[in-house]
């Protein structure tokens, strides 16, 4: 199988993924500053304004164009509004894997979207991508992406100590748990 990484538009569970828009910079600076996000993410610098995120969105596209990462935008099919994102990450292709991570703004919580979404990421990233092993990591303690994971066939493999930021703070690190799923499970 050619391992390829090409957009494209994925459906189901009354869900659509789409590649992030400039015009998505005001709903992606909301997700990226709420108080839930930023529990348990840490960029490796601030964003903290448009600019900041439109230099985001532009660091995106140039990863699908290079084949580093394919971030999507989840929104609500029938609406168009946008609900999250889930991404893959930190592709490795001569080992056919990548990282997946996804977060849902404040109103799509409890709804089921994330494990949705990363349902829809995963088989394209099998059947379309063509890649083997896909991991999961989240930090320790956060319960609902513990079970999104599980839900989604996501093995727990272990703990990775020290292996991420801890909230907000880029000189102090917390554990993570990792999850995997093989293209073959």
């Amino acid at each position: 199988m050619d391992l390829q990484l090409i957009p494209a538009d994925l459906r189901g569970h009354g869900l659509r993924l789409r590649t992030w828009r400039d015009d998505d910079v005001h709903v992606l600076l909301r997700a990226v500053t709420d108080p839930e996000y930023l529990r348990w993410n840490t960029h490796p610098s601030p964003v903290e304004d448009e600019a900041a995120v439109a230099e985001m969105l532009r660091v995106r596209a140039l990863g699908w164009a290079r084949g580093e990462f394919a971030t999507y935008c989840v929104t609500d099919a029938n609406s168009g509004a946008v609900l999250g994102q889930v991404s893959l990450n930190a592709i490795a292709w001569p080992m056919r894997r990548a990282r997946v991570g996804y977060w849902t703004l404040p109103e799509a919580r409890g709804r089921g979207v994330a494990g949705h979404a990363l349902s829809l990421l995963t088989r394209w990233a099998f059947e379309q991508v063509g890649l083997h092993r896909l991991e999961l990591g989240h930090a320790v303690g956060h319960e609902a992406s513990c079970r999104v994971a599980e839900r989604g066939g996501y093995a727990a493999e272990g703990t990775l100590r020290g292996a991420m930021f801890e909230a907000q703070r880029r000189d102090a690190y917390r554990d993570q748990h990792l999850h995997a799923r093989l293209s073959t499970d």
